[in-house]
């Protein structure tokens, strides 16, 4: 059994004071997948900030935005809208959300001219994406694998932050270091659980 990781903690905390606005959506009949699609042009939105520069406005924008993320599965399962599409849309959208706002990185650092900037932002998608992956394809084996120190929730945190305080390049540094600690972590969890309950047992 997986410890409850901080992520967990915190979404179990959060929840409740997202309540009254998933109550809302719901009112109105908003649609969970509407939510999702609104979650990433928000990103989509903040990286083309994140591409000019304009760091601070890009922060702003994802804490307004990032939220959806938590709703949206709220409001499926309040709406009773829960579907296979909807979680694997979900899913997609998140990943595409953090790719967009990592090209927006590398056009800044290229307009910039530094190389560390663009081969950081290079090692922080695909660390990013690694994280992801390697969750999916442990639970596609039927294998719980929620641990790792930097989940999305995480990373997210860490880039608003960043956003905000203007230090763009610490926050790449550390994700591009972190996010493929974070992978080894889980591939080590798995091979660990593999070893006391095979797969073909």
């Amino acid at each position: 059994m997986n410890k409850v990781g901080f992520s967990e903690k915190v979404k179990v905390t959060t929840e409740p004071l997202l309540m009254p606005v998933v109550r809302i959506l719901a009112q109105w009949k908003i649609h969970p997948n509407a939510v999702t699609a609104l979650c990433f042009l928000g990103f989509l939105t903040a990286s083309f900030f994140v591409a000019h520069g304009k760091f601070l406005l890009a922060g702003i924008i994802l804490i307004i935005f990032a939220p959806l993320d938590a709703i949206d599965g709220l409001l499926a399962r309040t709406s009773k809208k829960v579907t296979p599409f909807g979680a694997f849309l979900d899913s997609t959208m998140d990943r595409y959300g953090e790719i967009v706002i990592f090209l927006g990185f590398t056009y800044y650092f290229i307009f910039k001219g530094s190389i560390s900037g663009i081969i950081l932002s290079f090692l922080g998608m695909t660390g990013s994406l690694m994280v992801s992956y390697t969750r999916a394809r442990a639970e596609g084996l039927g294998l719980e694998c929620k641990v790792g120190l930097l989940t999305r929730f995480e990373r997210i945190t860490l880039l608003i932050l960043s956003l905000l305080l203007d230090t763009a390049f610490v926050f790449l540094a550390l994700v591009s270091l972190l996010t493929h600690f974070t992978a080894l972590q889980r591939i080590w969890h798995v091979y660990k659980y593999s070893r006391s309950y095979p797969l073909n047992s």
